[in-house]
């Protein structure tokens, strides 16, 4: 986990900063007055930052979640797969075109037992951030997403997806080698996986960019994560024409994990640490970890059939509507 000063603070963390630099302040006249003892103060401010970071995560409005699942140093799918398994083989390819780096995924140990484990990784720098697109999948990374998970299938071996994207990537030959389509084919073909699939929320999950991994037994969802058809800044420059209302279309989007877990959209919400999965990579992986095998141990031993039909029902029961008897249309 980076150390202040390399951390960075987001605006409404600003007061975490300010105790930082008060410590940092204090260490160095210690160092000047060596006499004198400067400990409890700087055990106090300490206590302080662990007072505030839980302060801050109790009263986040659904932009600062949006802004939380952004932070430059919030872990990625990769830091998770090293926190939470061990024996990780990442396979790489999907046999038709290239390997795409956004979308990341291979055999892992976690608890001794073997899984394929698949999801999205963003760059930690700017030219990591370059060669993994920023996260943003390309028909490749789909395709091999499903060359994966079929490999799985065919080893019987469950399936853990991490969604982390801002969305697909919109470029035109991204189109052109057929984007819709290898989402809406990864979509079917997960429905139909005869293994356990379980998939989680770490960090943005926008749009058919997300559920192209994220049809599964169950859905976790972390506490400062967003899951929606739309970003809320695509989704201002729509209606309003600017991006100047994205905290009022994160408001009105109702993209939270409380919003998710209200709506019947996913299944648990994985609680993080005070002030977010950036301040303890150990413990956010740790919570993330006993979720995913808690969902484990309620699916897998599900007849692989029934757990089709489960999934398809599961789905099939999504959204609000009304059905309008036939003779009032008349």
């Amino acid at each position: 986990m980076p150390q202040y000063p390399n951390r960075q603070f987001l605006e409404f963390e600003q007061p975490i900063k300010e105790l930082y630099e008060q410590i940092e302040a204090t260490k160095k006249l210690a160092e000047k007055n060596p006499k004198v003892d400067y400990s409890n103060t700087i055990q106090q401010l300490y206590a302080s930052i662990d007072e505030k970071r839980k302060e801050i995560t109790t009263s986040l409005s659904p932009w600062q979640r949006v802004q939380l699942s952004r932070h430059p140093d919030r872990p990625y799918t990769l830091k998770y797969i090293d926190k939470m398994c061990t024996n990780f083989i990442e396979l790489h390819g999907d046999r038709n075109v290239k390997d795409d780096k956004a979308m990341v995924g291979g055999f892992a140990m976690m608890d001794g037992e073997t899984v394929m484990i698949i999801g999205q990784q963003k760059g930690i720098n700017t030219k990591a951030r370059q060669l993994r697109n920023f996260g943003m999948a390309n028909p490749e990374g789909y395709r091999k997403a499903l060359r994966l998970m079929k490999l799985a299938e065919k080893f019987n071996k469950a399936v853990i997806s991490l969604i982390d994207t801002p969305g697909a990537f919109p470029g035109l030959e991204a189109e052109e080698r057929g984007q819709g389509e290898a989402i809406a084919r990864n979509i079917y073909e997960m429905i139909r996986l005869k293994v356990p699939v379980i998939c989680c929320i770490i960090g943005e999950g926008a749009s058919g960019g997300a559920f192209g991994i994220g049809v599964g037994d169950r859905t976790l969802m972390m506490e400062n994560t967003w899951y929606t058809v739309i970003s809320p800044e695509s989704c201002s420059s729509i209606l309003w024409r600017s991006w100047d209302k994205k905290e009022v279309a994160a408001e009105q989007l109702k993209l939270t994990a409380t919003d998710m877990k209200g709506f019947g959209l996913v299944d648990e919400i994985v609680y993080e640490p005070d002030g977010g999965a950036h301040w303890d990579y150990d413990d956010a992986a740790l919570r993330l970890k006993k979720s995913i095998l808690q969902a484990l141990h309620e699916v897998k031993d599900v007849d692989p059939l029934e757990r089709v039909n489960q999934r398809i029902e599961k789905y099939g029961k999504m959204g609000f509507w009304e059905e309008v008897p036939a003779n009032s249309l008349v």
